[in-house]
């Protein structure tokens, strides 16, 4: 049974609709680095609804990704992601978080994250909002890396909240802009679209549930029957 309140779809016993799968079931060579199931983002620790470290999405976005993985790995890259779909009580979470002032605690994430703004302008600033695209399983945070390991310049950290993570800003270096690009094209050549103020977010279009938030946890176990 599926409730839904608002945009916002609630499945009974924490269930994904059909249409869902996990990343590395659909291409393992993809990499994962899923921020928000750990301490490594700009919250400082494990987000609301990531009970397991792994990348949920539309089957047909997963797919999508796969493909673009099979012309980087020709060309000696690989993909990496960092979050792909996102409960909307993870959004919550964020939204609780930026209303929040910093305490002595924040000073590294700060740096990493928001040197330039401060916490309780993240929200005006539409680096942080009430809603998310990737609520809908069709959006993913991604990025490059040489099949060695090494990590590709592309121009600031994943979640840098700064105008110079706007893809095209004129003030990266070459390197960057072309990894950018790179990026881009590989991602647009199989249907992902992606937001001009953030280099690494991408999302399948057309959507295969445009209309729903959902709000299931990110586990394995959610999308298998």
């Amino acid at each position: 049974m599926t409730v839904v309140t608002g945009l916002v779809a609630v499945l009974a016993g924490g269930a994904a609709p059909p249409g869902f799968a996990a990343l590395h079931e659909v291409d393992p060579s993809i990499r994962q680095d899923m921020r928000y199931a750990g301490a490594r983002n700009f919250t400082g620790g494990v987000v609301d609804g990531y009970e397991e470290p792994v990348c949920l999405l539309g089957r047909s976005a997963a797919e999508a990704l796969r493909r673009a993985q099979r012309g980087l790995l020709r060309r000696g890259y690989t993909l990496r992601v960092y979050d792909c779909y996102r409960p909307q009580r993870a959004v919550d979470h964020f939204v609780r978080w930026a209303r929040k002032p910093d305490g002595p605690g924040d000073a590294r994430t700060k740096a990493e994250f928001y040197p330039n703004v401060e916490r309780g302008r993240l929200i005006a600033e539409g680096y942080i909002a009430e809603k998310s695209g990737h609520s809908r399983g069709s959006t993913v945070d991604v990025t490059l890396v040489e099949l060695s390991g090494r990590e590709v310049d592309m121009g600031t950290p994943f979640d840098y909240f700064d105008p110079l993570s706007h893809t095209d800003d004129p003030r990266i270096g070459a390197a960057a802009r072309a990894n950018r690009q790179l990026l881009k094209r590989a991602l647009g050549e199989q249907g992902f679209v992606n937001l001009p103020e953030e280099w690494w977010h991408f999302t399948l279009r057309p959507e295969a549930f445009p209309d729903t938030h959902f709000d299931f946890p990110v586990a394995v176990a959610a999308v298998r029957p």
